[in-house]
């Protein structure tokens, strides 16, 4: 998963509303995206589930200071520090986000309604977000970069993204390539004078984090395109394998990305 992650959002916008950068209801609009709704279910004093605001502001009062990012991948627990109930939930999601200052993690679980593939498209599907809040173990996240590790990695799994697929020729065309370069022109026709992040982020991590998406993009490219040039299983173990590190350095590095802001703070 190298799209923009809802945990990327939630990290960025609530470190903002912690560092009163932002209003509440800013925040929420942010994090909320294109979503109908946002949920948080398990908080500590709740017995249902609220909405982001309080959750935000609860999280506060007890003892939030930040909120880390996490993106594990089978083989790789990026970003996780346990325990193997919260690890499992962020594996099965491909995401999470871990609170800095207090021992709680929060996990999405997407629901989705709507016309698959009908003729309003994307638009007329009703997204609902719930965030299982757990408890989470105070220790180092695993196999986080610094942002300036993260970048130096970047440009060189740029060139080698390239490199593979131009040798397995993987051409970036077609109607799944196309709808890709589309949906990443159109965010970053978005972001155009605009911070990738929010509030309270430095510039080098917007960079890292435009710079991660674009080589997550041609890996995406890749998978998506099928066969291309490659027509053999062997071959198309090969790409897999070839790209597989490409993809692991994206993903270090837009947890890198997100993360800046509660790691120069406490660093400062």
């Amino acid at each position: 998963m190298l799209t923009e992650p809802r945990a990327g959002r939630l990290a960025a916008w609530g470190n903002a509303l912690l560092a009163h950068l932002v209003p509440p209801d800013d925040a929420v609009a942010a994090i909320v995206g294109d979503d109908a709704l946002h949920r948080v279910r398990g908080l500590p004093g709740e017995d249902g589930a609220v909405g982001l605001s309080l959750a935000l502001g609860r999280l506060r009062a007890l003892g939030a200071t930040g909120l880390r990012v996490a993106l594990p991948a089978p083989g790789h627990p990026l970003g996780l520090s346990g325990p193997a109930e919260f690890n499992a939930a962020a594996l099965e999601a491909e995401e999470a986000v871990v609170c800095h200052g207090v021992a709680l993690g929060l996990v999405p679980e997407v629901h989705e309604a709507g016309p698959a593939g009908g003729a309003g498209g994307a638009e007329d599907v009703h997204v609902e977000v719930v965030w299982h809040c757990l408890p989470v173990r105070e220790a180092p996240p695993a196999d986080v970069p610094s942002l300036g590790e993260a970048e130096r990695e970047l440009a060189e799994a740029l060139r080698e993204a390239t490199e593979v697929l131009t040798r397995l020729d993987v051409a970036a065309s077609g109607p799944v390539a196309e709808a890709a370069l589309d949906a990443y022109r159109a965010r970053a026709e978005r972001s155009q004078g605009q911070d990738a992040l929010a509030p309270g982020y430095p510039p080098r991590a917007a960079r890292v984090l435009r710079l991660a998406e674009r080589v997550g993009l041609l890996v995406s490219l890749a998978y998506e395109r099928g066969h291309g040039g490659a027509v053999s299983a062997g071959e198309m173990a090969a790409r897999r394998e070839a790209l597989r590190p490409v993809e692991r350095t994206a993903r270090r590095a837009m947890v890198a990305a997100y993360n800046a802001a509660v790691e120069e703070r406490h660093r400062g």
